[in-house]
């Protein structure tokens, strides 16, 4: 089994109502990004981009390719996203290290006040070192949000030399990923 390349792990498993402001390892560059997305229905909305997010829809309608060891986020389940064309498509591998699916009543509706979704840390590979949360949220006044975090640093001396392009490329993704959690709570 590959082996993290980051020994600061977890640090991404915040349930609701953890906040994002705080609590990270030292030494990594951190992104927090909160979006609120409209719905008619927050608690379907919710449970559609949990459900999105779990089954790796939220990274392929990003434009990544997804080569998963199982159909659903899950802890030890081993992924390889990718992204760019052809030769110049580069590999991301990484280990899920939690999860957490949509919390409902008894009728089947989402109960406010939580958030589903997955952590993964890189493994060896990897352009970065570190780790990535994705999040839907359904606040406790009952209005969903899409939140993606991360903290990284460079895998290696190429990619800390190339690391203002890094961050485009992590900045551009992260547009997609919140255009994608558009679509997929839109879907429900």
């Amino acid at each position: 089994m590959d082996q993290f390349t980051y020994e600061e792990r977890g640090a991404t498993d915040r349930p609701f109502p953890e906040r994002f402001d705080g609590g990270w390892p030292a030494g990594y560059t951190v992104m927090v990004e909160s979006h609120e997305i409209e719905a008619e229905d927050p608690s379907a909305a919710f449970i559609a981009l949990t459900e999105g997010i779990l089954a790796w829809e939220l990274h392929r309608r990003a434009g990544l390719t997804m080569d998963a060891g199982a159909e659903r986020a899950a802890p030890a389940v081993r992924v390889v996203s990718g992204f760019g064309v052809g030769p110049a498509r580069i590999k991301a591998p990484c280990r899920v290290l939690w999860t957490r699916g949509p919390q409902l009543d008894g009728t089947g509706r989402a109960v406010p006040g939580q958030r589903g979704g997955f952590g993964y840390g890189t493994l060896p590979g990897h352009p970065v070192k570190g780790e990535e949360g994705f999040y839907a949220e359904l606040t406790a006044d009952n209005r969903l949000v899409f939140i993606c975090s991360a903290y990284s640093v460079p895998a290696t001396l190429v990619f800390r030399l190339a690391s203002p392009v890094t961050r485009l490329t992590q900045r551009y993704v992260l547009s997609r990923y919140v255009k994608a959690a558009r679509e997929l709570a839109a879907s429900a």
